[in-house]
């Protein structure tokens, strides 16, 4: 029985420390362009974080999770102060372990995606603008909705 369990729990922690590591093509093979481009694209969804942070329709996580990803593959200095970070690194962690999301964060999702929706259409006062953005937003909830729950 104690044997089972460790033969369990050995190929989890090989798991987990593969998905936290960074790329394993070091960067000095790497094109510098790609390289360059991989930043941009890092940097940028950063930027796209931040105002996801202050505006209530765009998402946070989900930027920070891509600007990590391409981190890993530009720059482990970027990657470790986004995954260091006491407010998102573990949003972060949680999201590369396990591919889930705390309750409260999904809570705060699908109501920022719901209320976002009922102001909308009520600023355009059209009815064809509120059909379009509830296209929009229909699949972004839904892949929120079905995600499962950190624990």
């Amino acid at each position: 029985m104690e044997q089972n369990q460790q033969s369990v729990i050995k190929p989890t922690m090989v798991i987990e420390s593969l998905v936290i590591d960074e790329c394993p093509v070091p960067i000095s093979t790497r094109s510098k362009i790609k390289v360059l481009c991989w930043k941009i694209a890092g940097l940028l969804c950063v930027g796209l974080a931040i105002l996801g942070a202050i505006l209530p329709i765009l998402p946070t996580t989900v930027f920070l999770i891509m600007a990590t990803a391409c981190f890993a593959k530009s720059s482990p200095r970027m990657q470790k102060k986004l995954l260091n970070n006491k407010t998102f690194g573990p949003l972060i962690h949680e999201w590369q372990q396990h591919r889930s999301i705390p309750r409260k964060a999904k809570r705060i999702a699908l109501l920022t995606i719901v209320l976002s929706v009922f102001w909308s259409g009520f600023l355009l006062q059209s009815m064809m603008l509120t059909a379009l953005v509830m296209l929009l937003v229909i699949g972004p909830f839904i892949f929120l909705w079905r995600l499962p729950i950190s624990k």
